[in-house]
């Protein structure tokens, strides 16, 4: 893959993770400062609850923005675009729907 094609992927996998991030965390915050009203008691389960997913769903958030920074480090040194394991060329298809890819796709079967 062109060094200038990677970039503009993992860019945009960026910005579209920081954005999912940043709207899960304004979420949090409104859920805090609405339980924190005075007014009608509510099932004070459901935000505990829904606190349990979110924290998820933001630890997976702030994985996948580490694994975009080991993919541009590995497209800084050359290395972008060949498996961890092998050292295999991992086809600009996989690339293009997961920029961040460390292994080729049978690789990652074999993995799981």
């Amino acid at each position: 893959m062109e060094h200038a094609k990677a970039e503009e992927l993992l860019d945009a996998e960026r910005l579209r993770v920081q954005s999912a991030l940043s709207d899960l965390e304004e979420a949090g915050r409104e859920d805090r400062a609405a339980a924190n009203e005075h007014g009608e008691m509510y099932d004070s389960a459901e935000p505990l609850a829904r606190e349990g997913v979110d924290d998820s769903v933001g630890a997976e958030l702030r994985e996948r923005l580490a694994a975009i920074a080991r993919a541009e480090e590995r497209l800084a040194a050359g290395t972008y675009g060949y498996s961890l394991r092998s050292g295999d060329i991992i086809p600009d298809d996989r690339l293009e729907a997961d920029p961040t890819a460390e292994l080729t796709i049978q690789e990652a079967r074999e993995a799981t």
